[in-house]
């Protein structure tokens, strides 16, 4: 199932996509209001979206509506770094004996069709394709062999980076944290439909130039493994959003350097979770 978040007629509320129309779940008692809802729910609430689907009504094109963040305001967003060898390799460090994450903060996040913001303070913007993940059940010690069932769905990610910004301090936090330097998107496939995350090929564009091609296999620490390490430390939440690092191919290490400019659009396809597309804009 491919969920959404989307606004329609001045209204937000959520659906699921099938083909090119979105299931739209307004006025449907059994299905909450809002995606951590939903997702808290579980297992009945994707029941009644799926009998919302099977009942072939209350059909929207997709073209009409503004797609948001499937999660607009994840409780947590924690991102890894450094877990693409080749990846690792061009920045020149070495690898890391643990999982290296860092924190975005939620007010980062956009969705699909949203402007990337081109900050007044840097002209240092660059990308970064990211499979994420989103967890569907609160969860503490979670062991590797039963991360799997923690996990809602999967999306895309652009870990939108100020690399200037980034580098001031070790913690990366606030050169990651700039507003709109979180798109999310274009929806949450659930974890049913994706049977090894680890298998999926990665696409990153810039206009029609290819700064990425990779397959998350070459991740060093997976999903499940991430999971199991952040759980030792950290409840995890229902909404938590895991962005799971990204490949070589980022504008910061071209020659010359390949940062985005105003007017680009950044194009990211994974397959099986369809493509985020985001333009950039200077800061308003």
């Amino acid at each position: 199932m491919k969920l959404v978040t989307f606004s329609y007629q001045n209204q937000t509320r959520i659906g699921a996509v099938i083909d090119d129309r979105v299931v739209d779940s307004l006025g449907n008692a059994d299905i909450p209001k809002t995606m951590i809802e939903f997702l808290s729910v579980g297992a009945e609430s994707l029941a009644a979206m799926q009998q919302l689907i099977n009942s072939g009504q209350h059909r929207i094109a997709l073209a009409d509506v503004k797609l948001n963040a499937p999660i607009p305001r994840p409780p947590k967003y924690l991102a890894i770094a450094l877990n693409y060898a080749d990846h690792i390799s061009e920045t020149g460090m070495n690898k890391p004996e643990y999982p290296n994450f860092f924190t975005k903060q939620n007010t980062c996040v956009i969705g699909s069709g949203d402007f990337i913001h081109l900050p007044k303070v840097s002209d240092k913007l660059d990308y970064e394709g990211e499979l994420a993940f989103v967890i569907g059940k609160r969860c503490r010690h979670v062991p590797v062999e039963k991360a799997r069932e923690v996990i809602a769905g999967f999306m895309i990610a652009n870990d939108v980076t100020v690399r200037d910004w980034q580098a001031r301090v070790p913690n990366m936090t606030v050169g990651k944290s700039f507003d709109t330097c979180g798109p999310l998107g274009p929806w949450l496939v659930t974890s049913d439909e994706i049977s090894d995350p680890h298998n999926l090929i990665l696409k990153t564009w810039v206009d029609d130039e290819l700064r990425q091609n990779a397959n998350t296999a070459e991740m060093i620490f997976n999903c499940y493994e991430m999971i199991a390490y952040l759980s030792q430390a950290m409840t995890l939440e229902v909404g938590d959003v895991i962005s799971t690092g990204t490949p070589s191919g980022v504008g910061v290490k071209m020659s010359p350097r390949g940062f985005l400019k105003i007017g680009q659009t950044v194009r990211i396809e994974i397959e099986g979770l369809g493509v985020l597309v985001n333009t950039v804009i200077a800061e308003p």
